[in-house]
């Protein structure tokens, strides 16, 4: 079987590294360059020292145009630059793991139209897609913790609540990335202003075929590397027995999403590219929790998850990844 060139764009950072991980063991697959302006010539494995002794591939500033697919693993607003600067082939499918192109209106560049990249949303198009916007990590936790409802037309206000390892921060040092301020220590940002809303708010609207409710976020740092833990809470009447088969039957074909009726934790899902979601309620008050790994299901996985779809593989190919549960 000939295997997909794949070329990595923004290799040195915390998902570019996931990003190569996944793709040195999927089968399918035949990584064609890994690129860094700041890194070229420099092995792999002097930056991402776990692939000592697994790959002997070196950074590189050159782009191999014979490659099938780019994965963009550029800082927000980076990718479009990039794209504007390089004429790549159109046979050339492209991947962005940042938001530059997640928006219907900002969604195009040159004879390109990106598709959004939640498959348990969008699977029918990715697979038809030239271009694939990547979706946010805080936005795939949410948006899977709230779709079922949106298709059923279950949706009101929504009060959502989440907490990010320090990975999500991305591999550049800031006062609150450090080891010693994130220690011992939590803290909520951008309270009701995050950056994925948008997107939220766009797809959830999607199968309703009109505005969805606000969504009123607040998201927290917290003390740990990596996994996300968002709880929505919203009112609603229905028996929570009715939304639990609602939410198994959304997802019934969907194999990385799971609905659990025991308490869920994150140790169950970092390592893997998997989401979990418990339901639970009281009078109206209906809560929905869902885990996710950040950097896997909320980016370098589902991304390997939309190129399985892209070329035609089992969606698990290459992601049958196994939790760090100790």
């Amino acid at each position: 079987m000939k295997k997909i060139k794949a070329g990595i764009i923004g290799g040195a950072g915390y998902t570019g590294g996931e990003v190569l991980r996944l793709l040195l063991l999927h089968p399918a697959v035949e990584i064609s360059f890994v690129h860094s302006r700041s890194n070229a010539g420099k092995a792999v494995s002097q930056l991402h020292q776990d692939l000592a002794g697994i790959t002997s591939l070196c950074f590189t500033e050159a782009i191999d145009t014979t490659a099938d697919v780019l994965f963009l693993c550029l800082g927000h607003g980076e990718s479009r630059q990039f794209l504007e600067q390089h004429a790549l082939p159109d046979h050339i499918r492209v991947i962005d793991l940042a938001n530059d192109f997640r928006l219907k209106k900002k969604n195009q560049i040159g004879s390109r139209t990106f598709i959004y990249g939640l498959p348990e949303l969008n699977r029918d198009q990715i697979k038809k897609a030239s271009a694939i916007a990547n979706p946010g990590c805080f936005a795939t936790a949410i948006q899977l913790s709230l779709l079922p409802l949106a298709k059923a037309g279950l949706l009101s206000d929504i009060y959502t609540t989440g907490i990010t390892g320090s990975t999500g921060a991305g591999q550049t040092l800031a006062a609150t990335s450090h080891f010693s301020w994130r220690a011992n220590n939590i803290q909520a940002y951008k309270t009701l202003t995050h950056q994925h809303l948008d997107e939220i708010n766009e797809s959830l609207g999607q199968p309703m075929n009109k505005q969805a409710p606000a969504v009123h976020f607040i998201p927290w740092r917290g003390d740990f590397t990596r996994g996300i833990f968002c709880s929505s809470t919203l009112t609603i009447s229905n028996q929570l027995e009715e939304l639990i088969e609602l939410f198994r039957t959304y997802y019934l074909s969907h194999p990385f999403v799971h609905v659990s009726e025991e308490p869920i934790f994150l140790k169950q899902v970092v390592g893997t590219n998997r989401a979990l979601l418990q339901l639970e309620k009281q009078g109206d008050q209906l809560v929905i929790h869902c885990i996710i790994d950040n950097l896997l299901k909320g980016a370098a996985g589902q991304a390997i998850q939309n190129m399985n779809l892209l070329f035609e593989l089992e969606e698990e190919c290459g992601l049958q990844l196994k939790a760090n549960y100790f």
